[in-house]
């Protein structure tokens, strides 16, 4: 009886044991551990962070950090091999294809702020930035308050086009606000006149500027409708072990010799499809952003040492 009894227990001990080793993993990583595979939400036309190159392969620097969260994921649930399965997400679709686990991540250029951390979490920010409208140069608008009253475009699930109905009615402009699909449409209807102009964050209009026809037509204001705001991969809310996972990869990748260059290849050098050099230095902020990586929403916190 004592054998059979000590042959009990030690079973009980040995299930116990493998049922503590089932529950370790929660949320994402169980889900990525049980499938094999991640899944990357993209955009397509988000210069240079997330876009289509010649053979509609979505690439950027938001994508290649996704990468490096690809890698730390595949160490950390000790796999031979994980698959990465791309999926397009807009401005209005990223939030709830994050939250309803069509993706995993967004590698994008989302801003991270106190109104969306309710709803998603973020990673350590990789980009600062802030909203500013581009117009032809022809048009002379100089200002926010050149604005009133003309047709102006932003994309569709922003942050920046809630800005541009805020001044529009903080300042009592009578803009004619025009809600485009993404980014690409909305520089679309300035080169075409149906706006005169099209407000985002400052970087993607310089890069839609750059790859444009004529790029001397054009002009980024230096109004500016926000303070400096942070970029971050989203990921979901109330997943500690998936964020403690996503925040060291991110951490050690702009810690290292490797986040400057990797911004540099992006930010500095010719970029693909078509060679454009956006030539966007790495500024202070971000600098020592990357020097003690943050996910913090509060432009505040951003500032040069």
């Amino acid at each position: 009886m004592n054998r059979m009894h000590m042959f009990g227990y030690a079973l009980a001990i040995a299930f116990c044991g493998t049922q503590a080793g089932a529950q370790e993993l929660t949320g994402t990583l169980k889900n990525i551990k049980e499938t094999g595979a991640i899944t990357l939400g993209f955009r397509d036309s988000s210069i240079p962070f997330s876009y289509l190159d010649d053979n509609q392969k979505p690439v950027g620097f938001a994508m290649d950090i996704c990468y490096k969260i690809v890698d730390a994921v595949k160490k950390e649930l000790k796999l031979d091999k994980l698959e990465v399965k791309l999926n397009p997400v807009t401005s209005s679709t990223r939030i709830p294809l994050l939250a309803n686990g069509t993706i995993d991540l967004e590698c994008g250029s989302t801003t991270n702020n106190a109104d969306r951390q309710k709803q998603i979490a973020f990673t350590n920010t990789h980009f600062l930035t802030a909203s500013r409208f581009v117009s032809k140069k022809a048009s002379k608008i100089g200002s926010i308050d050149d604005l009133k009253g003309k047709s102006v475009v932003s994309t569709s699930g922003t942050t920046n086009i809630k800005q541009l109905n805020e001044a529009n009615a903080a300042r009592n402009l009578g803009i004619n606000i025009i809600p485009a699909k993404d980014h690409a449409e909305a520089f679309l209807m300035v080169e075409t006149d149906r706006a005169v102009a099209f407000v985002m964050d400052d970087i993607l209009l310089a890069s839609l500027v750059a790859g444009s026809k004529e790029p001397a037509a054009y002009i980024i204001s230096t109004d500016a409708f926000s303070k400096p705001e942070p970029y971050g991969i989203m990921l979901r809310k109330d997943d500690p072990a998936f964020k403690k996972v996503v925040d060291g990869a991110t951490a050690a990748l702009y810690q290292s010799t490797e986040g400057p260059k990797l911004y540099e290849k992006w930010f500095q050098q010719k970029i693909p499809p078509r060679g454009l050099n956006l030539n966007v230095p790495l500024g202070p902020e971000l600098k020592n952003e990357f020097a003690k990586p943050s996910d913090s929403p509060d432009p505040d916190s951003y500032k040069a040492m």
